[in-house]
């Protein structure tokens, strides 16, 4: 196992943790950002306003996408597993 194959199985795991990460702090982003406008045009300053509707946003975002997740994090780790045999050479 050289260096260039640790640097590639890292890169990988990065980019597989990022493409699963958007769906669910996209959602949160613009839950957010809509609430913000929201508070700032009826100026209601409330801070709980903001956290209970990210958090149900982000579960249901979970809830739908967890069959991608997992999908793409089972590939990941097969790819993962089958390189084993070539990192003993």
């Amino acid at each position: 196992m050289g260096q260039d194959f640790a640097v590639q199985v890292m890169y990988q795991g990065v980019i597989t943790i990022l493409i699963i990460s958007m769906p669910t702090v996209g959602i949160g982003l613009l839950v957010g950002f809509i609430i913000s406008l929201f508070q700032a045009v009826t100026q209601i300053q409330e801070q709980t306003l903001t956290f209970v509707p990210k958090v149900i946003a982000v579960m249901l975002m979970l809830v739908f996408t967890s069959p991608w997740i997992i999908s793409l994090m089972v590939d990941f780790t097969i790819t993962l597993w089958s390189a084993i045999p070539g990192m003993a050479r």
